[in-house]
């Protein structure tokens, strides 16, 4: 194969998904290929990553020994119909699209001897600070599972999960970014209230999730153990606390990921309904 990866559609995820896999020193520019619908958009990541530019998505996957589908999920089926003529067995497509399960990939593409893996990656994947949750087809090999965990890794943290979970993955790591920055938007907010300058606020607050994020991950213990260290008796974190308790904060979260939850497998279904 002429490429270790190709990127059918690279916006701000699969830009993300190339830059670490190129910073991580798993792949060379000359050894990557990208392919978008907008050529302006090709020269600029050409430009700034020294990849090479492919005419079409069959030249691309034809070419690519690890094709990575960084594309809106409206157009999924379109591009895998797309490519499926061009693949070989050995070949590994990578989709990150809530809307299409493993069998739905593998019946579009009509090719058994493809491997496919699925993932649910997140927005921080920008900064090297992803989260994604991972799994594979039957068919994959030991160090195709390796290379595929490898190549997420380069931009954050991976687990890997069974497929029947991936709509909370898509929960707890793909949608709740969205839930966070409502939070720190709050906060934020009621520090201005309470006199802070706005410019000041945000990195109050930001940096507050931050840091507190940070400590449940280094120290390993649970988020109550470490909210109970900060409430001391009748003092000003326990007064706050017992509002968001009173207002229900936690069951709105849960809630809003039951939401997602139910919208991902809802998208799902519609896919698979779509091949049936």
């Amino acid at each position: 194969m002429k490429y270790s990866f190709g990127f059918i559609g690279c916006g701000n995820m699969g830009r993300a998904m190339l830059a670490g896999a190129l910073k991580a020193g798993l792949t060379t520019p000359d050894r990557v290929a990208v392919h978008t619908n907008t050529p302006a958009h090709q020269q600029a990541l050409a430009e700034e990553y020294g990849v090479a530019v492919s005419e079409a998505n069959r030249a691309l996957a034809k070419e690519s020994e690890i094709i990575v589908l960084a594309v809106k999920p409206n157009i999924y089926k379109q591009v895998l119909l797309d490519i499926r003529g061009v693949l070989e067995p050995g070949q590994i497509v990578v989709a990150i699209a809530p809307a299409y399960s493993i069998a739905s990939i593998a019946a579009l593409l009509d090719n058994p001897g493809v491997r496919i893996a699925r993932a649910m990656p997140n927005t921080p994947a920008q900064i090297g600070q992803g989260m994604a949750g991972l799994c594979f087809s039957e068919n994959m090999l030991e160090e195709e599972r390796a290379a595929v965990t490898r190549f997420f890794e380069s931009f954050g943290k991976v687990a890997i999960v069974r497929e029947d979970v991936m709509h909370a993955v898509g929960s707890v790591s793909g949608s709740s970014p969205a839930f966070v920055y409502m939070v720190i938007e709050a906060m934020a907010e009621g520090a201005i209230k309470l006199g802070i300058p706005a410019k000041d606020a945000y990195t109050f607050a930001a940096q507050s999730v931050l840091g507190a994020a940070a400590l449940v991950l280094e120290s390993g213990e649970h988020p109550a153990v470490l909210r109970d260290a900060v409430c001391s008796a009748g003092g000003t974190t326990i007064a706050g606390v017992a509002v968001l308790e009173k207002q229900g904060m936690k069951a709105a979260l849960i809630d809003a990921m039951d939401a997602s939850s139910e919208k991902f497998l809802a998208m799902e279904a519609q896919a698979a309904a779509d091949l049936a």
